[in-house]
């Protein structure tokens, strides 16, 4: 095959003009088979004709083929179209269905989340309804009394030292992410940065401890102070079910009877989870991809002691002892 693929280099002693023509006439024909035959395989040119019976077959084949596809495509179109109008037809069904058994898929709900309709004195109720408030209230840098609150955690944090700029690198030294700390309150809210200033003023020992890592072997890789108190926060309202209504789990319920007699035990929790959560970080030496799995754990323990029993008060906690005032 190979062979017919390349030209014969005429010799010099072939100079009559006819041969030349011949010459040049069978090279061109050779050269058109050469373009057919990596398709047909080492045929002869002898059986060139049946070498393009199949590029007939194939050029018959190919209308039949595209008559088919084009009829496949209009029966599966049909069958789309079809499958669609049964599943929404179905997906109406399912919302009558759940409107008309909403009372009782409502208390399915609740007791596979294990919650119970709360009967809240007027006091718990008033007190509740402030952390709910302090809940709903976004940080925003463009108000004076959130700026405010935040150069005032930078005094407690760092009393000897100068007070940076709203936007400095120097914040990320405190452990927050960016140079902008409004940028990292995200969920926590206005709330997160009050509980990490209750922090400061009321257990300064073991907020200072938590802010420089003093206590024990230190990762190479350490969690950052300020968004980890914006994540427990956080996490500490999901765990307390505070943003449903009077139908709490057993944790939320545990913590409104707290509020009977602590109106701030929300941020006494906060306080405690906090050094919980630095306790189990040195004590499974992590490192900062492991953060998430840290809080996860300190929450679950912090829900353990809370739901034990005969706990009236957040100085009850077994891990309020660790707390340095």
């Amino acid at each position: 095959m190979a062979s017919k693929a390349i030209r014969r280099r005429p010799c010099v002693a072939d100079t009559d003009k006819g041969s030349e023509e011949k010459r040049m006439e069978a090279a061109t024909v050779t050269d058109s088979v050469s373009v057919t035959e990596p398709l047909l395989g080492n045929s002869t040119q002898g059986n060139k004709s049946k070498g393009y019976e199949p590029r007939t077959r194939l050029d018959f084949w190919d209308e039949k083929t595209r008559k088919c596809l084009h009829w496949a495509h209009v029966v599966s179109n049909f069958i789309s179209q079809s499958a669609r109008n049964i599943v929404n037809a179905i997906s109406e069904f399912g919302s009558w269905l759940a409107r008309f058994f909403g009372c009782s898929s409502s208390a399915e709900r609740s007791q596979n989340r294990h919650t119970v309709i709360v009967d809240l004195s007027p006091l718990q109720e008033e007190r509740l309804h402030s952390v709910r408030q302090r809940l709903n209230v976004p940080f925003d840098c463009s108000v004076i009394k959130h700026q405010d609150a935040l150069k005032e955690l930078w005094r407690l944090a760092y009393p000897n030292r100068q007070l940076p700029p709203l936007k400095s690198e120097l914040w990320k030294e405190m452990g927050w992410q960016n140079s902008d700390p409004a940028s990292d309150f995200r969920a926590g809210g206005v709330m997160s940065l009050e509980n990490l200033i209750y922090f400061a003023r009321n257990y300064p020992g073991s907020f200072q401890r938590l802010l420089h890592k003093a206590d024990g072997e230190r990762a190479e890789w350490e969690y950052p102070f300020a968004v980890a108190g914006v994540n427990i926060s956080y996490m500490l309202v999901q765990m307390l079910d505070l943003l449903s209504g009077n139908r709490m789990s057993k944790a939320g319920v545990c913590f409104v009877e707290l509020l009977e007699d602590d109106e701030m035990a929300f941020d006494n929790l906060f306080c405690v989870a906090f050094q919980m959560l630095d306790a189990q970080w040195l004590a499974r030496k992590a490192s900062y991809m492991e953060f998430n799995e840290v809080l996860k754990s300190t929450l679950v323990q912090l829900e353990r002691e809370l739901t034990a029993g005969g706990v009236s008060s957040v100085h009850n906690l077994p891990s309020f002892r660790m707390l340095e005032s």
